[in-house]
């Protein structure tokens, strides 16, 4: 059997008994020479950890459980102004180095892989549309803080994603990034690198990126859409999303209860937000799952044969019909199943979460719709 051939067999495999239920070598796209099969396997599924760095940790029992129920990865926002000197004094630096270390102690500990994730602010995002040249040294001062603690965990099962959500041109992301690249190799020589496209990573942003020359990358999409149901009851009160609750998943114009949102909408004169839901129902009619998001994301896959991540996605819980909650995310890790993608669910503990509040412990619906247990609730019972 040639050597690619076994690669990607034993990959598929892994992916098999990481996700739980049957993947076949033949539903996937071959990636012969890029990243190793057994940190695919550590990458298939998880959660984002935002606010631990900057924040309180989750409690060790929480931590245990989701490892017990099949989570494998955590993915670690680490605020970049808080690593970076232009933006934070040494002490700060090196306080949130620290905890960074002290993470990745505890995650290693309990059998987790980390990605620590570089998770800019709308300061470091200023700097970056103004000055290039600044931006690019600020990234790369705060990727030679992150390696020195990176270095003393096992280079399987702690990974560099070098910039989430890079909010430039695409055409200039592209030089940088593989500058970046280069200079992160440089420090960790026998790292994965996770990298993304720009336009908040969109899927149908990938098709105008190109890989990394370096193979030893996995290249991450973030999925929100319809972001009119993901991000309907929007936490800042001047957002259009704001005034949307109750909207189930999927959209349809027939559905009394999409009906009866638009008429409360019109009632209220909530003109912005009417515009946003109308134009989710049109697009429904052409995109009604999240497989016809996510195509062009396999698109580009099968074209360069990279491996991918959706490392965020998630629904906002304060205006979601539960229900449609469910069914949302078990559509999307089921198209990631399909394809041998990981996933990384947003978040753990807050808006998006994965945790029950009143408990404190995941709850068990969400989990079961992430980990395939149950399939995606019939649409009705949201009706």
């Amino acid at each position: 059997m040639p050597a690619s051939r076994r690669r990607l067999l034993i990959a598929a495999m892994l992916l098999s008994i990481s996700f739980g239920s049957p993947v076949f070598a033949d539903n996937c796209v071959s990636l012969p020479s890029t990243v190793a099969p057994e940190r695919l396997a550590a990458l298939s599924r998880g959660f984002n950890a935002d606010g631990w760095i900057n924040g309180a940790p989750p409690s060790r029992a929480l931590l245990q459980q989701l490892r017990r129920a099949g989570m494998s990865h955590v993915r670690l926002p680490v605020p970049a102004e808080r690593v970076m000197p232009r933006f934070a004094a040494k002490a700060e630096r090196e306080a949130t180095l620290r905890v960074l270390g002290n993470a990745l102690k505890q995650l290693t500990s309990l059998g987790y892989s980390t990605s620590v994730d570089l998770h800019p602010g709308e300061r470091f995002n200023r700097l970056h549309k103004d000055d290039p040249d600044a931006a690019l040294r600020e990234m790369q001062e705060a990727w030679r803080a992150l390696a020195d603690v990176m270095r003393s965990y096992p280079d399987d099962r702690v990974f560099a994603e070098l910039l989430n959500e890079p909010d430039i041109e695409a055409d200039r992301w592209q030089r940088e990034v593989e500058a970046l690249a280069a200079f992160v190799r440089g420090l960790l020589p026998a790292t994965t690198l996770i990298v993304g496209p720009v336009n908040w990573q969109r899927a149908d942003s990938l098709p105008g990126f190109r890989p990394l020359a370096d193979p030893d990358v996995v290249y991450a999409i973030h999925f929100y859409d319809p972001m009119v149901f993901t991000h309907q009851g929007h936490w800042d009160e001047q957002d259009p999303l704001h005034h949307i609750r109750g909207l189930p998943y999927p959209i349809s114009a027939g559905d009394p209860a999409v009906q009866a949102l638009r008429q409360d909408l019109q009632d209220r004169n909530a003109v912005k937000a009417l515009g946003m839901l109308d134009t989710a129902i049109a697009a429904a009619k052409d995109k009604p799952a999240v497989d016809r998001w996510l195509a062009p994301g396999f698109a580009w896959q099968q074209q360069f044969s990279r491996p991918i991540i959706v490392n965020e996605f998630g629904v906002l819980k304060a205006g979601a019909p539960r229900e449609s909650r469910l069914r949302w995310l078990a559509e999307v890790t089921a198209y990631a199943r399909e394809h041998c993608w990981g996933w990384t669910h947003w978040e753990l503990a807050q808006g998006f979460g994965l945790v029950d509040a009143a408990t404190g412990r995941a709850d068990p619906d969400v989990m079961r719709a992430l980990l395939g247990a149950i399939r995606a609730p019939a649409a009705r019972r949201d009706r």
